[in-house]
């Protein structure tokens, strides 16, 4: 179950390329556009302003490393601005789904590591971005994950780091099997200050703080409960949960209702931080 949320994101990471509201012929799909559009109004995947998340432009000149890469939908996204981009994962069929994604992408060199958070294979100061997204719940030490990241950016680099949020997981505990709070999945649930602490411990400024994914908090809810798999998650009540997520996005003041019910009960927390010069 490591790395579903990512999974259903899909590849592309590219709301531009999300299919029309209206086109209902398959849902599971439109899921993954619906969650793409849902991640542009929190700030993922500026593609007009060329940035991964608000604040953090990527260009030809910048050297990506994304721990935790999952099948690669973020490094897709840099790769397709030119960027190298350096995908770690601990696992071997992760990183050749990842290799799949960004084969044509963009015209920077590409690196693949098989390699824990722990204990990253890359030299100090490789990196000018650094993601690592819903990764730190997973592993076994997370202060040394972060001393790891913070080791391999380079003085100024910026940092896109998300892990799931304290009032979405309570959610998951309702409704999720056991399984899903066990090895390889979710080992530890991190609290909103906590996080901060984690991130300011390892040495590194947070320079933004966002609250995401409702939407995505309500559709796991709901999923565990059907029945169904996550290859194909097709169901009347998830259909009418992203329909009715669709409207309200919809609607005049859609942007705002989502903004407060992200914050209310997000799916992930996403700090932006930098390396000190």
């Amino acid at each position: 179950m490591a790395n579903l949320f990512r999974r259903m994101l899909g590849t592309s990471a590219d709301p531009d390329a999300a299919a029309p509201a209206g086109d209902t012929t398959d849902w599971a799909q439109q899921a993954r556009f619906l969650g793409l559009r849902d991640a542009a109004l929190s700030g993922f995947y500026r593609t007009k302003d060329s940035e991964v998340f608000r604040g953090i432009p990527v260009g030809a000149d910048d050297v990506v490393v994304d721990v935790g890469c999952g099948e690669g939908a973020a490094l897709a996204f840099c790769a397709r601005l030119d960027a190298t981009v350096i995908a770690v994962d601990h696992h071997e069929e992760t990183l050749a789904a990842a290799r799949a994604t960004l084969e044509g992408q963009g015209r920077g060199a590409r690196e693949f590591h098989a390699a824990a958070a722990e204990d990253l294979p890359l030299p100090d100061a490789t990196a000018s971005r650094v993601l690592c997204m819903e990764v730190l719940e997973h592993v076994n030490d997370p202060v040394k994950a972060l001393a790891e990241l913070a080791r391999i950016g380079r003085p100024g680099a910026l940092y896109l780091l998300t892990v799931p949020d304290p009032r979405g997981e309570a959610l998951q505990q309702v409704m999720a099997p056991e399984s899903y709070f066990q090895p390889p999945n979710h080992i530890r649930v991190i609290g909103r200050e906590e996080f901060a602490d984690l991130v300011t411990g390892a040495g590194l400024e947070i320079i933004d703080r966002e609250f995401y994914g409702f939407y995505w908090a309500l559709w796991y809810a709901l999923f565990w409960s059907r029945g169904v798999e996550i290859e194909d998650p097709d169901d009347p009540v998830l259909e009418h949960w992203s329909k009715a997520w669709s409207a309200l996005l919809d609607s005049p003041n859609g942007p705002e209702i989502k903004e407060q019910l992200d914050h209310f009960m997000a799916k992930s927390q996403v700090i932006v931080a930098r390396k000190p010069d």
